[in-house]
């Protein structure tokens, strides 16, 4: 009889906590990804009840407050899901003995370095959102020495809203598409991001892992203009409308929230410390469109 192990998925509703459930996982491993009727991780008392329920041999959080521009003027919203609640998973996880795996991102970055960033660069968020996701990094590794966080940038899949599905939308609705082109940053599949979570925690269920903040991105650099672009090409190829996408400048587009205009992510920790090598950003977008639109 195959003796089961079983992992805490918060978050589950998300595109990765959708992609985390639907990785190839071993037989013996359970997930368990509660809705938020169930587990409200805002909520201490759930948080304390739901870990100390089972002998979890991992919790992985990929539940955020996501909306940048909103978290402007929803701070104490932003601060509730993004640092306070991961402070009490880390403090709860912590009591139990229990790794505990935190998605978080590149715009804890001001983007002003001229090259990726690697984790051990120091932090300085420019927006609320930013500044909260950084709060919760920092709550983890005071409280939970048993760690492993993931920062990761410009999710898409096909689940959600995402920039894939809105440039998609949006060509259906105009002519044109004007997108900043001085914002550089690595698009990252949340499929494979999940995997990459999987091998993390598979690792760490086993006992012999290596913890602290990693990155992962998939391979490659462009800017949300030249990422439109690509979208756009594949869209065409597939038999889905597509319009011509014309650069503009982040100075030509206000945003509640500032965005780092230098955001790319180093992956080199995570491929010398768990062997993970991500595929090109171009590669995963196929897939993606493969999956919103049909393969051509």
């Amino acid at each position: 009889m195959v003796k089961i192990t079983e992992i805490l998925v918060c978050g589950g509703s998300g595109q990765v906590g959708l992609e985390v459930q639907h990785q190839p996982w071993p037989v013996k491993i359970k997930l368990h990804a509660p809705g938020h009727q169930e587990l409200d991780i805002t909520d201490e008392r759930s948080v304390s009840r739901i870990v100390a329920a089972r002998p979890w041999a991992c919790v992985i959080n990929t539940a955020a407050f996501t909306a940048v521009d909103q978290a402007e003027s929803q701070i104490a919203a932003a601060w509730k899901l993004n640092a306070l609640a991961p402070a009490v998973l880390a403090a709860e996880t912590a009591k139990a003995g229990i790794p505990l795996i935190h998605v978080s991102t590149d715009y804890v970055f001001d983007g002003s370095s001229t090259r990726p960033y690697v984790p051990t660069d120091p932090v300085q968020p420019l927006s609320v959102y930013g500044a909260s996701k950084a709060g919760g990094e920092q709550a983890i590794r005071t409280a939970n020495p048993r760690h492993a966080i993931i920062r990761t940038a410009w999710v898409v899949s096909p689940h959600r809203a995402n920039f894939v599905k809105t440039m998609l939308r949006i060509a259906n609705e105009r002519d044109l598409l004007r997108v900043v082109d001085d914002q550089k940053g690595c698009p990252t599949s949340a499929a494979d991001l999940a995997a990459a979570i999987r091998t993390v925690a598979l690792r760490q269920v086993s006992g012999e892992a290596p913890h602290g903040i990693y990155h992962f991105v998939n391979d490659g650099i462009t800017t949300w203009c030249q990422f439109a672009q690509a979208i756009m090409a594949g869209a065409q190829q597939r038999g889905h409308r597509a319009v011509p996408v014309e650069a503009i400048r982040t100075a030509d587009y206000k945003t509640a929230a500032r965005r780092p205009m230098n955001s790319a992510l180093s992956t080199e920790t995570l491929s010398r410390d768990y062997g993970i090598w991500p595929r090109p950003w171009q590669e995963a977008l196929d897939d993606i469109l493969d999956r919103l639109i049909g393969k051509n």
